[in-house]
């Protein structure tokens, strides 16, 4: 157990925490005060998922336990955040959005177990790179838009609409979704295409060699029963 592993499980010890903080009654505010606290806890879990791949990989302290529990961390985390404002805030989060999303992240995780036991990965694309700067974006908005419509810059006359940037995030976040799972889809198609390809090739020149071994000593062995006689 190094500093980066001890980092992600910080993030999955924060879930609990942040499921309480949503969904308590124990705290009352009438200025959106657990809505605050539990944004800045989602953000600060998120934070540590930078922290702890840099220190892993600054000291050189990348572990099987790491590459397992960070992962595992951040998608628990998501669909954590994702369930539970299906509960409690459904005018921007439906249910079916939260499946896609959720869905979604199994489906990669999926694509990436069977091309490793193919023995070759999947490198993260630039869609997959900025999901999470989108999904951090969109479950904080979807949050705030709990417990306020817009906030009012104070000494000006203009607003902030929060509810409907957490729409649009949400949405841009299910599009985000849809295409980058596609992309790995394909990444993964076209990777495990050529090694199919690669093993059929390699497998027909085996069984060719096989063959021509086969009949040279075939032909040997009748010449060498004709000099006898």
């Amino acid at each position: 157990m190094n500093l980066p592993n001890s980092i992600t499980l910080t993030r999955i010890f924060s879930i609990p925490v942040l499921i309480w903080l949503l969904t308590t009654k124990r705290i009352h505010g009438f200025h959106g005060e657990q809505e605050l606290i539990a944004s800045a806890v989602f953000i600060l879990a998120s934070i540590t998922d930078g922290i702890d791949g840099y220190l892993a990989r600054k000291y050189k302290q990348i572990t099987t336990m790491g590459m397992l529990l960070d992962p595992l961390a951040d998608k628990l985390m998501i669909a954590a955040a994702y369930i539970t404002l299906v509960q409690v805030n459904p005018r921007i989060v439906n249910a079916w959005i939260a499946v896609l999303i959720i869905g979604r992240e199994f489906l990669v995780s999926g694509l990436r177990s069977i091309a490793a036991a193919q023995g070759f990965t999947i490198e993260a694309s630039d869609l997959g790179k900025s999901k999470m700067v989108v999904q951090i974006v969109s479950v904080v908005a979807a949050i705030l838009a709990n417990a306020w419509d817009y906030w009012p810059i104070p000494g000006t006359t203009l607003i902030f609409p929060v509810k409907m940037i957490a729409y649009f995030a949400i949405w841009y976040m299910v599009a985000l979704s849809l295409v980058s799972a596609v992309d790995y889809f394909w990444g993964f198609w076209s990777k495990i295409d050529k090694q199919v390809s690669k093993s059929r090739r390699r497998r027909s020149f085996v069984l060719s060699r096989r063959k021509k071994t086969r009949h040279y000593f075939h032909t040997t062995k009748l010449t060498g029963s004709c000099r006898t006689r």
